[in-house]
């Protein structure tokens, strides 16, 4: 839990005044009891008016100074806790975006969600708890015990028996309860995990009438994660109610033992109302600690899974070491390079890569699914790192830039188009958030997404939904288009990005690349061999090896490969 620390250097001085106020309030409700009991004792049974009066005013001004303690002390703990929920939160999610790929795949996507919504949430109830009734209680409990003993130590004979029963009862409570509860935790993951698939999607789901199948799936889960809550709240909830029942047989054992000494007269009525209120407090107090052991035993499993994510080691490394500027803007070289997937047995996905692509090439990778291309380009901005080899950019390994050097060199458009909420102009700004309208208008020319966004009502300023649901696939992938253009990098990566776009508007994609972007190195991923057939030279990838590496025309001539997928996409036996 060495995250913690942080915070509490922050804001152990705001949380030591709450603190302070509320062993202040505290101390107010300790004191009453005893007033009673002179009260009873000594004005009521002496018939003296006025001391009943005084020790009355003394009784309401130690009530004001409690209420003023309580306001100021409710003040602070919602300062605190919320300022520490908030910075917690927004470190956890700094924390995840720091990770590399490799470490964000140790975790399920959902789980990630939990842990920055519900894990957060539950620590900051403690944490707002402690300085409230979690400190409060043991304070007034032990208070009450000592004030307790000291009015009366005969009657204390009663305490020697509660309390050690209900220290037992609290700590099989603690032993049970964690592992219970850090079970609904991971069902309430696999709650999230169920609703974020069949969000994401949705219309393959409508589209294949799988609306039955979903729903019995989220109930699977919903009802896994109902019957844990239940099994863990049905354990805790037998401790409170054995909490009560031995204290207020406690009680019972003092009205017992008072009635036999008031009798006997050992023993003063206002003693035995007082002990009952100090009883009463310590019953107040234990269940309220069993209360605070329920939500620390949430808290506890929340917290250890935040640690989980804070404690992950980056295993990417950045130097700082100032490299010279070169010449060779957009050179990209793959030497030697293997690369597996961490956790995974077999082969490499990757398998002794040796590639130079030059300054302002275009470069066509194809291959069967599975071969390696997409894994391939994200070695070049360093999502993940090589088992073996280097990878260099502008003839520099990039172990040796710093991320934000090497990517600001490269634009990338994913596999899979990904829009923001917001309008088209603030998704292409993504690429550079300095950009002009002017700048903005360029790009999207290039990536022919220009037309159908200036036919659109509002333009440039047209709202995206969320995943970019108003607009087609081929439209969402020209916008992405123009978002790594308007980067104006050294290096254009395109993986598949023109799959859901016509041939036609494809060829003027490309005609416009060529024009305006004199001198971009570009790495064009495709599974349509028209797609790259007029590249600079073209990478054949199988298996993760290199079968073939040149033009089109040598390739028909060279590479077995490519020639059963020149016959199988254009029906045209190879000559």
């Amino acid at each position: 839990m060495h995250f913690l620390r942080k915070y509490v250097r922050k804001y152990w001085k705001l949380f030591s005044t709450a603190v302070l106020f509320l062993a202040c309030e505290a101390l107010c409700d300790l004191l009453q009891p005893t007033i009673m009991s002179k009260i009873i004792d000594v004005g009521v049974a002496g018939r003296d008016l006025s001391y009943v009066l005084k020790m009355g005013g003394v009784m309401l001004l130690i009530t004001a100074f409690g209420a003023v303690a309580a306001s100021l002390r409710s003040v602070l703990a919602s300062i605190v806790s919320q300022n520490f929920g908030s910075d917690l939160r927004s470190d956890l999610f700094r924390k995840i975006q720091s990770l590399s790929f490799k470490n964000i795949d140790k975790f399920d996507r959902a789980s990630l969600v939990t842990r920055l919504t519900n894990d957060v949430t539950q620590v900051q109830v403690f944490v707002n708890g402690l300085m409230r009734m979690f400190v409060k209680a043991p304070l007034v409990g032990i208070g009450a015990l000592v004030m307790a003993v000291r009015l009366n130590p005969p009657l204390s004979v009663v305490l020697v028996v509660v309390v050690p029963v209900v220290a037992i009862l609290i700590m099989v409570n603690i032993r049970l309860g964690f592992p219970l509860f850090l079970k609904v935790q991971k069902s309430l993951d696999r709650v999230n995990g169920v609703m974020r698939e069949y969000l994401s999607g949705v219309r393959v789901v409508k589209a294949f009438n799988r609306f039955d199948f979903e729903v019995e799936k989220f109930s699977s889960a919903n009802e896994e994660l109902q019957n844990k809550s239940i099994r863990a709240n049905r354990n805790m909830s037998v401790f409170s109610p054995a909490i009560m029942l031995t204290v207020n047989l406690g009680i019972v054992g003092v009205l017992w033992l008072g009635g036999i000494g008031v009798n006997n007269g050992s023993m003063h009525v206002g003693h035995i109302v007082a002990f009952i209120n100090y009883m009463t407090q310590i019953l107040f107090s234990l269940m309220m600690v069993s209360m605070v052991f329920n939500i620390f035993v949430r808290a506890k499993a929340s917290t250890g899974r935040i640690a989980e994510v804070f404690s992950i080691e980056e295993n990417i490394t950045w130097s700082n070491v100032q490299t010279e500027e070169t010449t060779e803007k957009g050179r990209i070289d793959f030497e030697d390079v293997t690369f597996s997937y961490e956790g995974t047995s077999g082969e490499p996905v990757l398998k002794k890569i040796n590639l130079t692509i030059l300054p302002g090439e275009t470069v066509g990778i194809i291959g069967s699914t599975g071969s390696g291309k997409s894994t391939l380009v994200n070695l070049i901005p360093r999502f993940y790192d090589v088992t073996s080899g280097v990878v260099k950019v502008d003839g520099v390994n990039i172990q040796q830039l710093s991320p934000k050097k090497l990517r600001e060199k490269i634009a990338i458009v994913p596999q899979k188009n990904i829009l923001f909420t917001g309008s088209v102009a603030e998704n292409v700004r993504w690429g550079n958030d300095k950009a002009v309208i002017e700048e903005i208008e360029k790009a999207s020319k290039m990536a022919e997404a220009n037309d159908f966004i200036q036919a659109a009502p509002e333009g440039y300023d047209t709202r995206i939904g969320q995943g970019g649901v108003n607009f087609s696939g081929g439209q969402k992938q020209r916008i992405s288009i123009a978002r790594a253009l308007v980067r104006n990098p050294e290096i254009l990566i395109l993986d598949d990005s023109t799959s859901a776009v016509d041939v036609a508007t494809e060829a003027r994609i490309k005609d416009s690349l060529k024009k305006y972007a004199k001198g971009l190195t570009c790495l064009l991923i495709a599974q349509r061999i028209t797609s790259i057939m007029d590249t600079d030279k073209i990478v054949v990838l199988d298996h993760g090896e290199v079968a073939g590496l040149g033009r089109h025309e040598e390739l028909l001539k060279d590479c077995q490969i490519y020639q059963e997928i020149y016959q199988s996409q254009m029906g045209k036996e190879v000559r």
